[in-house]
């Protein structure tokens, strides 16, 4: 499978998963050319063929004379390849269950549970005003606010974004999906568990244990999320 064809089949997992739904995105790093990166035309993900997928310069510039629609916030992809040498997928969503976490003051998003280890440390969030100032649509649209998005992300897999969703990151389209799912399911239970009392999170030295044994699984999960949406198309 090549990566056109991957990237289609992220798309619709995340779709299956729940993560995105007509909006959102998901890029992966040209395995030719670091400096470039591969996202579908601006379409519903659960949409997403490899026909869809566009070559982007890390500025966001569309490749090859290709003139089709592009994703507004394509700069978050860019501006992260840039920043982050060690990325090499991305996933945008607007997942319901994270939002709460980056507009409620006091309150951080942590791993609870070992599929979500990833999330060690409190998740940052992005504040756009801080970029954009008090007149803006939410939007990151351009290389500024991207940078900024990428400075919030820092050494992090995940960073939320207030009143608008998150961005997570991986080194494979495998692994940036699995933490975008499991940030999502982990979102889900903390909420729950904060309802019922005094929550008990992770460790760091659980969390970096957890991480560390969940890397050698995550084919198991990318292997199962890609028949589930194969034998559904």
């Amino acid at each position: 499978m090549d990566l056109t064809e991957e990237l289609a089949l992220a798309n619709r997992i995340l779709y299956d998963r729940g993560v995105v739904d007509g909006f959102g995105h998901v890029s992966v790093r040209d395995d030719r050319d670091p400096e470039r990166f591969l996202l579908a035309r601006s379409i519903a993900p659960g949409l997403v063929t490899a026909a869809d997928v566009m070559g982007f310069a890390l500025d966001g510039t569309a490749l090859g004379g290709d003139t089709r629609t592009p994703y507004l916030e394509r700069f978050i992809h860019g501006s992260i390849y840039r920043l982050r040498p060690d990325v090499g997928a991305i996933v945008h969503s607007h997942s319901a269950a994270v939002i709460p976490f980056g507009i409620v003051a006091g309150v951080t998003l942590r791993p609870v549970f070992h599929m979500s280890s990833f999330l060690r440390g409190p998740v940052p969030v992005f504040e756009i005003r801080d970029a954009a100032g008090p007149d803006n649509d939410m939007l990151v649209r351009d290389e500024k606010l991207g940078d900024a998005l990428a400075i919030s992300l820092g050494d992090n897999p995940t960073v939320l974004m207030r009143g608008h969703g998150s961005t997570t990151v991986g080194r494979s389209l495998p692994e940036a999906v699995f933490r975008a799912v499991y940030t999502e399911v982990n979102a889900r239970l903390q909420a729950e568990a904060m309802r019922m009392g005094e929550v008990t999170f992770l460790s760091d030295k659980e969390a970096l244990r957890s991480s560390a044994s969940n890397a050698g699984q995550i084919a198991r999960a990318w292997e199962l999320w890609s028949r589930a949406v194969s034998s559904s198309s």
